[in-house]
């Protein structure tokens, strides 16, 4: 499922001016496509201004996501590799984004299940952060569903 979900919505850059703008270039592919408006963006910076960091869920890897009030129009998931490493707050440097969209609860939080059962093991996170094109993912995550 991830797999298929992500096909289309990976990027990868050498940097990023600021945490708020690797969230925003990490949603693009997945705003580009109309799964989500401009608002769940704004909503998902306003989640880490307001509660921290907690969206960092490993070493080098975050998970932006929101509640949906009404800006997730679609179920989707996009992942961002960024070479040199972008400042969260809290000092909390990342390389990897995975952007969550589910229209509701029960999506958001299959999503993410999927997600951290992939990423428990480290030498998934470690061909994650040395992957430099969209079918290296892809293949990976299809190697582990």
């Amino acid at each position: 499922m991830l797999a298929d979900l992500l096909k289309g919505n990976i990027y990868f850059t050498d940097e990023l001016p600021t945490w708020e703008e690797s969230i925003k270039v990490a949603a693009a592919p997945l705003l580009s496509k109309r799964f989500i408006t401009e608002d769940y963006v704004q909503d998902m910076i306003k989640n880490v201004q307001i509660n921290g960091s907690y969206i960092v869920i490993a070493p080098g890897i975050a998970m932006p996501h929101a509640q949906n009030q009404g800006g997730v129009l679609k179920t989707g998931i996009s992942f961002l590799k960024v070479e040199n490493s972008v400042t969260y707050p809290e000092d909390k440097e990342v390389n990897i984004l995975f952007v969550l969209a589910a229209e509701d609860s029960n999506g958001h939080l299959e999503l993410i299940s999927d997600l951290s059962s992939l990423l428990i093991d480290e030498d998934v996170m470690e061909q994650l952060k040395h992957a430099n094109a969209e079918e290296e993912v892809i293949s990976l995550i299809n190697s582990l569903e």
